[in-house]
């Protein structure tokens, strides 16, 4: 799925992907794989994995386009 960055809280190291359904996904800084946490910034297109977590949609295999 493709998607932007919606919000990042770099000091927890988590953050929102709005996804190209119009849909928010949670993401944690662990699911990154092709950049650096700190160096993403709001707006940035991504692709990623949607899922099920526990508190709602979550992204995986979260890759900076």
């Amino acid at each position: 799925m493709q998607g932007v960055v919606r919000k990042l809280f770099t000091d927890k190291g988590f953050g929102f992907i709005r996804g190209e359904n119009n849909v928010d996904y949670f993401f944690h800084r662990s699911q990154l794989h092709n950049a650096k946490f700190e160096e993403m910034e709001e707006g940035d297109p991504v692709s990623f994995e949607g899922a099920d977590g526990p508190k709602g949609p979550k992204a995986e295999d979260v890759y900076l386009d």
